[in-house]
């Protein structure tokens, strides 16, 4: 098998290595800005990081334990109300734990207080019950675009308005989400009679530490603006139905997703801004991220902003052959930064990542859709700037190829690529003329919104200013027609200083 290798060194590009660009010349005969700002917010999110890690740790539970025996349980019955009572009695007596300790527990949704932590230890499971009349409504004291958009209210752990809180433990909460227990169609709305695994609103001091989680009927977790929460040492699949996100953190300040293992059928690990509030100290470290859709994500929601933000030391990209999938199919995204409804996407770090069966590693999508909730104006596009990939390298890639694109009037901002190595499968199917590209500004942002095959197997652009590459090469199985390298109409050519 040939491979076709082209290689970006610390010089200026030739012009041969960007036949076909559309428009922008190579930077070969003119002035190159560069990209210090790169090296000062590297410095500044390692800084952020250290003080994360020393001072957001997790908060001290009493050793007080409660177990819904004690309230009530008997064998075969649903174990809702004694878990129930178990929570307010844990509660009253000023925290502690609710601790599932014997076997298998069948429950509904579980209201989660101040001062709770529920453990299910090791060799206990949390079964969901498979009756939608068990998980009475809980709506939103604050309404939010997640309820103008997704109208879900079901879930089968809840906390509103909580100070320290939490789920751990060494055993299992299995949500049984089958389409035969939960049917409904894949969406990007409402998810009716599907309810969340896990939801925390407007929480401060959140855990969720060790816990084995599977098979939600929708989302598996979403905390939506809460403050100082760690997640540390789960283990996640959740590949039994559509919209099987793996963890949605919406709004949410000083935050640590690190040690964790998650494969979903939909987004795995992903940021929204729905709570239109700011996602603001994020440190995700040691994780392996799979999913059918994007990996790594902030998007579609991005009603909030989204900012400083360190990721490190991560592998992402689609499920491997011996691990369970719905689809069996490559990630459509590797890392997928988008904002379409207003945020500013800014001072966001990517470096040591490894990319796998990923058909687009890297996409980056400013765009205009401007989602808000029914009775608010409809906002400007925000804006996507300060954004660094390094030392990203990657195996079994598809042939779709990385592309980023922002749209007429409203540029992505000073991109930062260096010490990048993407092996992307070769195609020698026709690849879609950039001239034919739409620019759907309203469209909803995934990287397969265009086509199959980009005109680049490489890396695409258009409307990106300041874009800098260093040391960065694409490589392909074999030979591919395509550039490695476009840049499309209101994009600077892509430039190592």
């Amino acid at each position: 098998m040939t491979e076709r290798r082209t290689l970006l060194r610390a010089a200026l590009l030739a012009p041969w290595l960007l036949p076909a660009v559309a428009r922008g010349a190579a930077c070969a005969g003119r002035r190159v800005r560069g990209a210090g700002w790169a090296d000062a917010l590297r410095r500044d999110l390692d800084a952020m990081a250290d003080e994360l890690t020393r001072t957001l740790r997790p908060w001290a539970v009493p050793d007080k334990v409660f177990v819904p025996e004690a309230y009530g349980l008997r064998t075969g019955e649903l174990a809702t109300p004694a878990i129930r009572r178990a929570v307010d009695a844990c509660a009253a007596a000023g925290g502690g734990i609710v601790r599932l300790a014997q076997g298998d527990y069948v429950s509904g949704t579980i209201d989660l207080r101040s001062g709770v932590m529920l453990e299910v230890a090791e060799g206990a499971r949390l079964l969901a019950s498979t009756d939608l009349k068990d998980y009475p409504e809980r709506r939103a004291r604050r309404p939010t675009v997640q309820d103008s958009n997704m109208g879900m209210n079901q879930s089968l752990i809840f906390a509103e308005g909580c100070t320290r809180v939490g789920v751990r433990g060494k055993g299992l909460i299995d949500g049984r989400g089958t389409p035969d227990n939960f049917p409904g169609q894949e969406t990007t709305g409402a998810t009716p009679g599907r309810p969340f695994l896990i939801r925390m609103l407007d929480c401060s001091q959140v855990v969720i530490a060790d816990i084995r989680l599977k098979d939600s009927p929708c989302w598996m977790q979403n905390y939506l603006n809460c403050d100082n929460l760690i997640v540390d040492g789960i283990h996640v699949e959740n590949q039994a139905n559509h919209n099987n996100d793996g963890i949605d953190i919406d709004g949410c300040r000083r935050v640590i997703v690190r040690n964790c293992f998650i494969s979903a059928e939909d987004d795995a690990l992903c940021f929204k801004g729905a709570s239109q509030r700011p996602i603001d100290q994020v440190l995700v470290e040691h994780c392996r991220l799979y999913s059918t859709c994007n990996a790594l994500k902030f998007g579609t929601d991005s009603q909030g902003d989204f900012r400083n933000v360190l990721v490190r030391h991560v592998e992402v990209g689609g499920p491997a052959a011996d691990m369970r999938a719905m689809k069996r199919r490559k990630a459509d995204g590797g890392i997928s930064w988008e904002t379409v409804d207003g945020a500013t996407v800014e001072r966001v770090l990517v470096h040591d990542a490894h990319i796998v069966r990923a058909e687009s590693p890297l996409f980056l999508r400013l765009g205009d859709r401007g989602r808000v909730r029914p009775e608010q104006a409809r906002p400007q596009p925000g804006r996507l700037r300060r954004i660094v990939f390094d030392r990203i390298t990657g195996s079994d890639n598809g042939r779709r190829g990385s592309f980023f694109t922002g749209v007429p009037g409203h540029a992505i901002e000073d991109v930062l690529l260096r010490d990048v190595d993407l092996p992307m499968t070769a195609t020698t199917e026709p690849a879609i003329r950039q001239q034919d590209i739409p620019e759907a500004p309203a469209g909803y942002p995934d990287p397969h919104m265009f086509s199959p095959v980009m005109p680049a197997y490489g890396l695409w652009t258009r409307h990106v200013r300041r874009l800098t590459l260093q040391r960065v090469r694409f490589t392909t199985t074999a030979p591919d027609p395509r550039p490695m390298l476009l840049a499309g109409p209101d994009a600077d050519s892509p430039c190592t200083p």
